[in-house]
Formats: structure tokens, C-alpha cells, sequence
């Protein structure tokens, strides 16, 4: 008999890389004699909380994949009756993805309640455990959760490093984050430049994804009005949503001079377009003050993009320094000092070499294998 998983998270109709994360994840694992239900949320947000525009995808909805959209995150009347279901379904294992201590509550009364059936393994999958972000009872509601899991699931070494400072004895499995290889095939540059209407006159940099405070687009903006750079034929294409005060940026923007270097596609982008923008770029930057693991550097891997990251959190884990891309300190002229050197010295191709064979590295096989460790069993692919 196929052994039975829940993974509970974020799933369709709502959007972001958790919840496409979560499918892909589904996918697999009943690729491989799985049968797996993913618990969503009903409400993952209070609107007042939320900071981008909407929480739920314009996307078609992803095929043969169960998902239960039942999860409310503010009732607890709510918590106990989807943990008694799931306790009553007797699951072989429960993933509980946990990414923000907000979520604390509501997974760790779910989870202690599903584990009372004397079956059912929970594995904490942990993005985050200290956010980027702080709030009030942050440590708190993260303790909560922890206590309630049996072992956990990281994918870089800072996690796994903060996660002990909340328990000293339950297991925990690093597993690199795999390639995002569900956004559709790479494009030619050619094809990605006129999807998106620009010209073939520069080159680009991209920076991808939900615009927050800690992904120090800041730096990178000061790294642009460099004047080496300002006599490159160089844009930088930013391509998300503004989850932060986007006034503050064009205020940025603006008193440098650097409107004409910037391509700014700051809404939501379309998981059909996501290969466009990276397609495009000749180079990722991530020039975050504070990062865990990175869903945009598994895409840059997937479509063969070398990257610029800053030396912080697991970033400097998954890009090989001057072999793959550049790892830089956490300030401007760093940051414009890689961007300088890769068109200026013509490291594309020997970087897009290295790229293409690291990313063998992250796979999802890897992944499965790190999640039947911690459950204790491996199932035959039926």
C-alpha cells in the first residue's frame, strides 16, 4: 500500500514560491508511490498583514495534485478541528512547512493534535526559523511549533544552525533547495528580449522577486550610479512586487540619476513569464542583508545564470566564489565591483560552465531522500 503524506502550507489558489514550492513538492514525491493531500489555507493572512497587492494567483490551477484549502490561521476553533481530521486520516507523515513565527500557533496546535493518533511522524520543514523581519513573539510562537515536530528538514546550514538554539536533541537533515524546474523550458535571449520589449543594445541584471527591505535592492541601486557602470551598455531589470515602502526606492531612484539604467516590472510576475526575465539576464544578483536559502538562486541554476550574491545566511553555500559567480561583502561598491568584472573580463562562459554542472547538485531525488531519513521509511515507486 502506497504510504499516505499530508504536507500542510501554502498551495493554490494562493501564490509565491512556498506554495509553488509545496505542488512541485506533492509532484514528486507521488512520482515516486506517494499519495500526498497538501492542507492549504483558507485565510494564510489577515488582509492588514499582508503587504503585497493580492494573496491569490491569476495562474491556472495545478493538475493531479489534492489540495485541501481548509487551514485558518487566526481561529483556533479552526486548528483543532483540521488536526482531529487529520489525526482521524492516521497520515504515515505530516510536513509541516514553517517559514514565518506567525504561523506558530496555528502549526503547532494542529501538529501536537495529529500526533496523539501514536502514527503519524511530523517533520518540521524549515524555511525560516528567525525571520528576516522581527516581531513580537516571534520566539515564542517559533518554540511552539518546534516543540510540537518530531524531527526537521532544512535546506541551508544557518538554518540548521538557528534551529539549534531552539532544540539541542531532535534530528535535523540538511537538503540543498532544489532546482525550480517547474516554470517551463529556457527561451533564446532573442525570444526573451521581445516578449519583455527590450532592447538588444544592452545587457541585463535581474533582481527577482517580492521587494523587501532585507533583499537590499538599496545596495544594488547604489551599486548601478557607480560610475563604471554608468558607462556600461548595462540595465538592471527588477522584476517583483513592491512588499515594502516602494516610495522609498523612487526617492533612491530619482536622486541618483540612474532612471535610464533601470527596466522596473515591479508587479507580480506571472509563473509563465518567470523564464522571460531570467532568459534575459546575463547576470542574477541577490544582494540580500539577511538570507536563509534562496528559491531565486535555484532558478537562476535551472535557467544557467551565473549570480552575484552577498556573504550572508546559506547564499555563499550555493554559489562557488569567482567559479559559478561572484560572493561579495554586504555593501555597494562590492556588489558594483562583481557586476564590473563579469562584462569586463567576459566571464560568461566559463561561469555558465560551472553553473550547469553544480546544479546536479540540487535535485529533488535529494530531497525525497532527506524526507524518508527523517520518516524513518522508503517507499517502492509504484
Amino acid at each position: 500500500m502506497k504510504k499516505k503524506v499530508i504536507i500542510i502550507g501554502p498551495a493554490y489558489p494562493l501564490r509565491g514560491g512556498i506554495a509553488i514550492f509545496n505542488q512541485r513538492l506533492a509532484e514528486v514525491m507521488q512520482e515516486d508511490g506517494y499519495e500526498v493531500t497538501i492542507y492549504s489555507f483558507s485565510l494564510q493572512y489577515p488582509n492588514f498583514l499582508f503587504p503585497g497587492k493580492t494573496q491569490y494567483s491569476e495562474d491556472p490551477p495545478p493538475e493531479q495534485i489534492h489540495i485541501k484549502t481548509k487551514v485558518n490561521s487566526v481561529n483556533p476553533f479552526n486548528w483543532i478541528k483540521v488536526g482531529l481530521e487529520i489525526q482521524q486520516m492516521a497520515p504515515d507523515l505530516v510536513i509541516g512547512r514553517f517559514w514565518l513565527p506567525f504561523m506558530g500557533p496555528s502549526f503547532g496546535t494542529m501538529l501536537r493534535i495529529i500526533r496523539r493518533n501514536k502514527k503519524t511522524k511530523i517533520v518540521g520543514f524549515v524555511d525560516n526559523i528567525i525571520p528576516h523581519e522581527k516581531r513580537p513573539g516571534d520566539y515564542i510562537f517559533a518554540k511552539y511549533f518546534v516543540s510540537a515536530c518530531d524531527s526537521f528538514l532544512v535546506m541551508s546550514k544557518t538554518v540548521e544552525e538557528q534551529l539549534r538554539t531552539f532544540t539541542k536533541k531532535k534530528k535535523i537533515v540538511l537538503a540543498e533547495h532544489p532546482i525550480s524546474d517547474n516554470f517551463g523550458t529556457a527561451v533564446s535571449y532573442e525570444t526573451a528580449l521581445e516578449h519583455l520589449g527590450l532592447s538588444k543594445d544592452f545587457r541585463y541584471l535581474l533582481f527577482f522577486g517580492f521587494i523587501r527591505d532585507y533583499k537590499g535592492l538599496d545596495l544594488l541601486l547604489d551599486a548601478m550610479a557607480d560610475e563604471r557602470i554608468r558607462k556600461m551598455k548595462i540595465k538592471l531589470i527588477v522584476a517583483g512586487e513592491y512588499y515594502s515602502n516602494e516610495e522609498k526606492y523612487q526617492n533612491q531612484i530619482q536622486s541618483l540619476g540612474i532612471e535610464d539604467q533601470l527596466i522596473m516590472r515591479t508587479e507580480f510576475i506571472s509563473n509563465e513569464d518567470v523564464k522571460y526575465y531570467f532568459c534575459a539576464a546575463d547576470l542574477v544578483t541577490q544582494p540580500y542583508r539577511t538570507a536563509t536559502q534562496s528559491g531565486v538562486s535555484s532558478l537562476a541554476y535551472f535557467f544557467d545564470k551565473p549570480m552575484v550574491v552577498t556573504r550572508v545566511g546559506g547564499l555563499p553555500e550555493i554559489v562557488a566564489h569567482n567559479e559559478a559567480g561572484y560572493v561579495v561583502d554586504v555593501e555597494p561598491k562590492a556588489i558594483a565591483d562583481a557586476i564590473v568584472n563579469y562584462f569586463q573580463a567576459n566571464r560568461k562562459e566559463e561561469f555558465v560552465a560551472r553553473v550547469k554542472e553544480d546544479k546536479k547538485i540540487f535535485s529533488w531525488g535529494n530531497m525525497i531522500n532527506a524526507i524518508e531519513k527523517l520518516a524513518e521509511f522508503k517507499v517502492l515507486t509504484s
